[in-house]
């Protein structure tokens, strides 16, 4: 039993009704594969019903995917198939994108914006990020101007304000005062896609070049799990088996990144390959009902939604550390796990003061790993060997004595 619950306080966003219900039809589905029941039920479906088995049929969309090497991820480049695996499960993200495939959407709109002389959000915040940059120039400018002024004005016996000047305006800017010039007020990408023509471009498709990346860990549980991905070999494009896969996805993190893995078991089977490692503890929290997404944000290793990005914030944040039941293993593994050796209290107090910051709870998620005088590695022969793996969880909260007092 996990020790991590959802939070009893609400951290879902101020949504209308209307995008909340269309949210809700959009992600109704946890998981790609939908159990259906069927209209009118045969005699032998209501007799297994009545024995307590369900007759539901399966709805499995077998989505396509491709291994990515270099990224150490599996490409998905069927839209379609993009979709349905992050609308059922939020499994994945855009590569051009934060976390949703939605890099067509953006075009299509900025295209629409261009045409009524307005900008999108994305530009709207590198104006900002260029007027506070320009802001921070010239007020460094003008404190080294002052300060100059003000050293020969004591050289020469009298006394300056360093702020402001004798007919009264402001030497140094300020945030109120301050106004961008017209360089910064118009920038250069804005400049030369607003530009007008004959409209023919315009109406021009623009084509989708984004894909759906999954790491090895949400690959492998969509294809083991729940047999709806399918991968294929980069090389000759056939279609990988399960087989393959495991030897394939433990050989990605052995062999060089310039070349390609091998199909074949790995030479030296380990129980801390990496791939192995963070496979259990996403495997752990996917099995409970979590959202695991990546958690590089926020200097952590996995994040965890209720019910996914879409509706509320992550309420935990996973750092996993792997313990290794023999010490004898680690000196002699050729993996540079994180978090195998014992961590500063520095670097603890940073990651969960960055976290309580955002109102997420840390934990500690503890990977034990076999000792391989005690397991024999044939068992790492098939994921099996997934039974030998224990999760313990430390929960970690800040202690706020003006919040915490009652």
């Amino acid at each position: 039993m996990s020790l991590i619950q959802p939070s009893s306080r609400s951290k879902t966003s101020q949504k209308t009704p209307a995008r909340r219900t269309e949210n809700n039809r959009i992600y109704a589905h946890p998981l790609p594969i939908i159990l259906t029941e069927p209209s009118e039920p045969s005699f032998l479906r209501k007799t297994l019903h009545f024995f307590g088995v369900s007759a539901s049929d399966i709805l499995n969309p077998h989505c396509q995917g491709v291994l990515d090497v270099a990224t150490r991820s599996v490409w998905v480049l069927d839209m379609k198939d993009a979709m349905i695996l992050w609308q059922r499960g939020f499994f994945g993200k855009g590569d051009l994108s934060r976390s949703e495939p939605s890099w067509l959407a953006r075009q299509i709109n900025a295209r629409k914006l261009a045409k009524k002389g307005m900008m999108t959000s994305e530009e709207v915040t590198a104006k900002r990020r260029a007027e506070r940059k320009q802001f921070k120039l010239d007020r460094a400018k003008a404190m080294a101007a002052a300060a100059a002024e003000a050293e020969v004005a004591f050289q020469q016996g009298h006394v300056v304000s360093t702020i402001y000047a004798a007919d009264g305006t402001r030497m140094i800017p300020s945030a109120a005062t301050w106004k961008p010039n017209d360089e910064v007020t118009q920038p250069e990408q804005d400049v030369s896609r607003v530009e007008e023509d004959d409209g023919e471009d315009d109406e021009e498709p623009i084509e989708n070049v984004e894909h759906l990346q999954l790491t090895l860990q949400e690959a492998f549980f969509l294809s083991w799990n729940l047999d709806c991905l399918s991968i294929s070999n980069p090389d000759n494009g056939d279609i990988m088996t399960l087989s393959q896969m495991w030897n394939v996805f433990q050989n990605v993190h052995i062999a060089s990144p310039t070349l390609a893995p091998s199909l074949d078991p790995p030479q030296h089977r380990r129980f801390d390959n990496p791939f192995l490692v963070n496979y259990v503890i996403y495997h752990h929290y996917r099995s409970l009902g979590w959202v695991v997404k990546s958690g590089i944000k926020f200097c952590v290793d996995y994040l965890l939604y209720k019910r996914g990005p879409i509706f509320a914030h992550a309420e935990f944040a996973i750092v996993v550390c792997p313990v290794y039941e023999d010490p004898a293993d680690q000196d002699g593994s050729s993996f540079d796990l994180n978090n195998t050796s014992p961590f500063s209290w520095s670097w603890l107090s940073t990651i969960n003061r960055v976290n309580s910051q955002v109102q997420k709870t840390l934990v500690l998620s503890y990977v034990t790993i076999p000792a391989r005088s005690r397991v024999s590695e044939d068992v790492l022969s098939s994921p099996a060997c997934f039974v030998h793996y224990t999760v313990r969880e430390v929960v970690l909260r800040r202690f706020v004595p003006a919040r915490m007092r009652d």
